[in-house]
């Protein structure tokens, strides 16, 4: 075991207000990383710095040279031991370390009092190799979530504004073919759409009761706005009633499979669908949908919520409020474009399967997170050694070739 003290020391940055800075040149770093640019550097690159202010101890890496501002240190060490250095930086609970009572703070002295596990070089630079292929791996994967994520918006523009023809393509813009178009309250739609408030494309639009849950650990799910985000329902997350208040919050109307659940505050805008087999009732601020068979189909109705006439439509309601909120007046006059039910299920799928995809390197990338921090602790505590641990994933990698 080694003490930081002797293997580093922690230098004060340099102030550069934002007014001085050019916009262009070399990263700017503050506690919270990079925060802007400068046509000049302070520290030669590459480069570790730790928050001293704000958000005390968070470390970032710089690959070229940068200034880094005084609510920070960097770190100043050998060069071949920068990148270990910042792996066991990013291990250590530094932020525990906040010693002020009113702005956080970090106090250098404390950090060089604490204590890291310190193998050999050759073996240092092998955890810093493994960490930094694995580090890699979860940035293309993030990278490949944010390109399939702006796909699946631009395919829900045309999608919801154009359809799907006979043929199971998208239907030419109409700007191109404008013979297959008509005016609306909505602005142009397929000719074989219609517009329709949701009182009519509904049966139930209701409201959730005005009495307040009382949690427990078991018993029946509710439905709470800090649940329900990008159209999915965080059910292990999820609050529960008992069942008798169960029954009591359901007086109104007992949720299904396939209605859909839709936030009108504090958060306005958030939506999922009922799963099959899922007993649930409305906790507050919350509303429920339930599409008319045939008509509204609950999948269309969720991606004209987020990227839709009734998207736009809340935004217009809500904009410059400082609380905003809807009642189910407001949400039953609400207009949305309706396809056949025909149409809108292939509409639905289109979006369900890139959908799809990009959960599957959502849970990709939640396993690669959690195997680097399985990989800091036992790599960086010396739990693992280096040669075992590329022995097995080379045995690994030969048994699946073979």
């Amino acid at each position: 075991m080694s003490e930081l003290g002797a293997l580093l020391s922690l230098e004060y940055g340099e102030s550069l207000p934002a007014e001085r800075r050019t916009g262009f040149g070399f990263p700017v770093f503050g506690s919270n990383g990079e925060v802007g640019r400068h046509q000049l550097a302070l520290i030669a690159g590459p480069g570790i710095i730790v928050g001293r202010k704000g958000s005390v101890g968070r470390v970032t890496w710089s690959n070229e040279a940068f200034w880094p501002i005084d609510t920070t240190y960097w770190v100043n060490c050998p060069p071949d031991e920068r990148r270990w250095l910042y792996w066991a930086l990013s291990w250590l609970p530094l932020h525990r370390l906040d010693t002020s009572t009113g702005i956080p703070g970090l106090n250098r002295n404390d950090v060089y009092e604490l204590e890291v596990y310190r193998p050999e070089a050759g073996e240092r630079l092998q955890i810093a190799q493994i960490l930094d292929t694995l580090d890699t791996a979860i940035r293309e994967t993030e990278a490949l979530i944010g390109k399939f994520k702006a796909v699946k918006q631009g395919l829900l523009h045309d999608l919801l504004t154009r359809g799907i023809d006979a043929n199971g393509q998208l239907r030419p813009p109409q700007s191109e073919a404008p013979q297959l178009y008509k005016e609306s309250p909505l602005g142009w739609i397929p000719r074989e759409w219609e517009v329709m408030p949701l009182s009519e494309a509904c049966t139930h639009i209701v409201d959730c009761p005005h009495s307040t849950p009382h949690f427990q650990d078991e018993g029946a799910l509710v439905a709470r706005t800090m649940h329900i985000k990008d159209g999915v329902f965080l059910e292990k997350m999820a609050s529960r009633v008992s069942t008798r208040e169960y029954r009591e919050r359901i007086a109104r109307l007992e949720p299904a499979s396939g209605d859909l659940i839709f936030t009108r505050e504090a958060p306005v805008g958030e939506a999922c669908v009922i799963p099959e087999g899922m007993q649930i009732c409305l906790g507050q601020r919350v509303m429920l949908l339930r599409p008319q068979t045939g008509k509204l189909t609950s999948t269309y109705l969720l991606a004209q919520i987020y990227s839709g006439s009734v998207k736009d439509r809340i935004a217009l309601l809500t904009s410059g409020t400082t609380n905003p909120h809807l009642n189910v007046s407001e949400v039953k006059r609400f207009e949305i474009p309706l396809p056949s039910a025909e149409e809108q299920t292939l509409i639905a799928d289109r979006i369900s399967s890139l959908e799809d995809r990009i959960q599957f390197e959502r849970a990709q990338l939640e396993k690669l997170l959690q195997q680097k921090s399985g990989l800091m602790d036992d790599l960086l505590t010396g739990h693992v050694r280096v040669n075992p641990l590329l022995e097995s994933v080379q045995q690994a990698a030969a048994q699946t070739g073979a």
